[in-house]
């Protein structure tokens, strides 16, 4: 279902996604939005497959995007979890 356009947005309207804050030992591998740690995103990637996982506004479900690296085909899964929308998305890519 198509959604309706916006309007054009003002000037400096957009904001980005900033690295989380590094823990004692850990890496650092998730980005939230600037002023909303609870809309994150993380990108990772094995060999074959490209993820890039986004959370809504606040936080309560994912959405992911599959990516073939070799043919640039992709999907989208969602779900209540990571984990959830991850395992929709590759099954939608690879089914």
């Amino acid at each position: 279902m198509p959604i309706a356009p916006l309007p054009r947005p003002a000037r400096g309207r957009w904001t980005s996604f900033v690295a989380d804050e590094p823990r004692p030992g850990k890496k650092v591998r998730g980005l939230h939005e600037d002023g909303n740690d609870r809309h994150r995103v993380r990108v990772e990637h094995d060999r074959n497959t490209l993820l890039i996982h986004l959370s809504d506004e606040d936080g309560a479900s994912w959405t992911c995007l599959a990516v073939d690296r070799a043919t640039r085909v992709n999907a989208v899964g969602q779900g209540r979890t990571q984990v959830a929308a991850t395992e929709a998305a590759y099954r939608a890519l690879y089914s």
